[in-house]
């Protein structure tokens, strides 16, 4: 008997009963992508103007702030999308005021005097064009978590269109449009601004001290007071620059507050813990503005330095929104608003259809692939069926265990399996019966067959999946589809092809005496 042949044969009914555990029951095991489930495309427009307002915003108030700390005195002047205006700048603080331009904001920002004391300054052009993409790929990152938040299984999150400011999104299986929508859409931007007056019932009181203006840096905001039976509206003057952001989370959870009701509970990162820290520490007695969204959702009193790295947000939540709201800020905060260009629900008669067509071919196929090898090959025929269905098992259990969903274009990497399967059989035999012309044995034939035509397969399978990585990765979703199948298809047919084929002609071979071995290829 052949060497370690008992251990080979046992380790294929091993690799086979796990592929068909792996995808048993299929229903359950199997996923579906959106052509054959069926569920929701949407196509969204990236609103990147949003983005240069914010870094332009930023930046005007990060200036404003280090002038006003430096005792520099200045106006406010007009501004644009990409840039914004400073006067009233005296002559004797030109230069220090200068050397703070240049330490707030010249990395993106370019600045030209206009006048005697007035200084304008215009976002560079490669600022711009790297913040557009920075708000498409941080868009379609966030999008992408959320929605792997919701539960879809092997949804498709990408950019989409010329323009690049577009991404696609399909969710297999959704059937709350409407939710998932929101979900999407959805900001949650988290802030936490320090208040410079408030809260009072309304603007005009609000503003009264400072003669009814908003005061340089400071940003007027609403709130909800008053108890959870009768909320009220309040109204809060705000530092306008946060203290903390929302990119300084590191998670956010539902948890109860000290009344055990639905509170939003969330850990800060290092950096944030530290800006925390910092701020509460050289603000005690003063009251830090919780916003969400551009509304005040709490305003507790600052009692002592804070250096810890958990804080909640509490307010009139349900345990839904609580739920809805620590997922979409563990998602973190879209750059820009959203809009939907389109809209398809794709349903999933189609799916059925293609499924049943997809499995049609491939049993007519693998049918048609096995009698002609039978024809050519005779009972080495059978041999290549073994190899070609245990590639397929194998293949499906790849995809079941990996979770990856199965497409239409991923039917058609299964067909070009069968193919594949067939050709590496086809050089497997005829190398063997070149090594059966030459007077060989049948074992030395086998043995010689199988061990020089190794490398030519090993060689067209690695080309191959280098192929299927480069269309995996530059691919949309239908070619990522075909190329997931083939990609794990390649994989399985080496095995099969090399190790299953070889082990079933050495057991045939094992089951007769050395000198009547007799093989028929």
């Amino acid at each position: 008997m052949y060497k370690n042949l008992q251990w080979k044969i046992l380790a294929i009914v091993v690799v086979t009963a796990l592929s068909i555990w792996a995808f048993t029951p299929p229903s359950r095991k199997v996923k579906l992508g959106l052509d054959l489930k069926g569920g929701v495309h949407l196509v969204l427009q990236v609103k990147t103007d949003d983005a240069l307002k914010v870094e332009t915003e930023t930046a005007a108030e990060q200036l404003r702030e280090a002038l006003k700390t430096a005792n520099v005195p200045y106006k406010d002047g007009p501004g644009t999308l990409t840039s914004f205006t400073i006067e009233g700048i005296p002559s004797a603080n030109d230069p220090q005021f200068r050397a703070l331009a240049d330490e707030q904001v010249s990395t993106s920002f370019d600045r030209r005097q206009s006048g005697p004391g007035i200084y304008d300054f215009t976002m560079k052009p490669a600022t711009v064009n790297r913040t557009r993409v920075d708000a498409v790929a941080q868009a379609q990152q966030t999008i992408e978590r959320r929605v792997n938040e919701l539960g879809v299984s092997e949804p498709t999150v990408q950019s989409y269109g010329s323009a690049g400011d577009q991404i696609v999104v399909q969710l297999p299986g959704v059937t709350d449009v409407a939710e998932a929508k929101k979900v999407i859409q959805n900001t949650a931007r988290l802030e936490m601004r320090l208040v410079e007056a408030g809260p009072a019932p309304d603007q005009t009181t609000l503003l009264q001290p400072s003669a009814g203006q908003v005061p340089p840096g400071q940003e007027v905001m609403s709130g909800i007071g008053g108890d959870r039976a009768n909320p009220i509206t309040d109204w809060y003057l705000v530092r306008a620059v946060p203290a903390v952001t929302g990119n300084d989370l590191r998670n956010a959870r539902s948890v109860v507050d000290e009344f055990g009701l639905p509170a939003v509970g969330f850990t800060l990162k290092s950096e944030g813990a530290r800006k925390f820290g910092n701020v509460t520490s050289a603000n005690v007695g003063r009251t830090l503005a919780i916003v969400l969204d551009g509304k005040v959702r709490s305003a507790p009193r600052i009692e002592s330095a804070i250096m810890q790295t958990e804080a909640r947000i509490t307010g009139s939540f349900t345990q839904e929104e609580v739920a809805e709201l620590s997922m979409i800020l563990r998602s973190g905060a879209l750059p820009a608003s959203l809009t939907y260009l389109e809209e398809r629900a794709v349903g999933p008669t189609l799916g059925e259809d293609s499924i049943r067509a997809g499995v049609r071919a491939s049993i007519g196929g693998l049918i048609l692939v096995t009698l002609f090898m039978l024809g050519y090959y005779r009972l080495a025929g059978f041999n290549a069926l073994i190899s070609m269905t245990l590639n397929l098992v194998i293949l499906l259990g790849f995809m079941a265990y990996l979770g990856a969903a199965m497409t239409l274009p991923g039917i058609a990497g299964f067909i070009l399996t069968i193919g594949m399967g067939v050709d590496s059989n086809v050089l497997i035999f005829e190398r063997i019966r070149e090594e059966l012309a030459t007077k060989k044995s049948a074992r030395q034939a086998v043995a010689a067959g199988f061990d020089r035509v190794f490398v030519t397969i090993v060689d067209t399978h690695v080309a191959s999946l280098i192929a299927a990585a480069f269309l995996f990765q530059f691919g949309t979703g239908p070619i990522r589809g075909f190329a997931t199948t083939l990609f794990f298809g390649l994989l399985a047919n080496v095995f099969t092809a090399v190790f299953v084929s070889r082990t079933v002609f050495e057991f045939v071979l094992s089951r007769k005496p050395a000198g009547e071995a007799r093989l028929s290829v």
